[in-house]
């Protein structure tokens, strides 16, 4: 119970300033070269290689929690498959809004 607190408030606050941060953006132009920290800027197609980069890192995250955490072996299946899904929907996503703006 006590992880749940610690995850409910940081993910309100994450959807919040996400939000937030679309809307802003919503109608800038997007940048396609050079290095932008905010992901909001950028094209479709660098949100996919952005997206790739981070399976190593969702791997890395993956690996820390088996090493240190004490689940039991269906919960490392479930947040495995959990941030499976989460990547792969990321990398379709930005792969199929890519292709639709390329097409325009």
């Amino acid at each position: 119970m006590n992880i749940l607190l610690y995850l409910i408030g940081p993910l309100i606050a994450v959807f919040v300033v996400s939000t937030v941060m679309s809307v802003i953006y919503k109608n800038e132009e997007k940048k396609d070269k050079g290095f932008v920290l905010n992901y909001h800027k950028l094209t479709y197609r660098r949100r996919l290689i952005r997206a790739v980069w981070g399976v190593p890192i969702v791997s890395l995250i993956y690996l820390a929690l088996y090493w240190f955490s004490d689940l039991t072996s269906n919960e490392y299946k479930i947040i495995g498959i959990i941030f499976l899904f989460l990547v792969l929907l990321d990398i379709v996503h930005n792969y199929e809004k890519w292709k639709r703006n390329e097409k325009k």
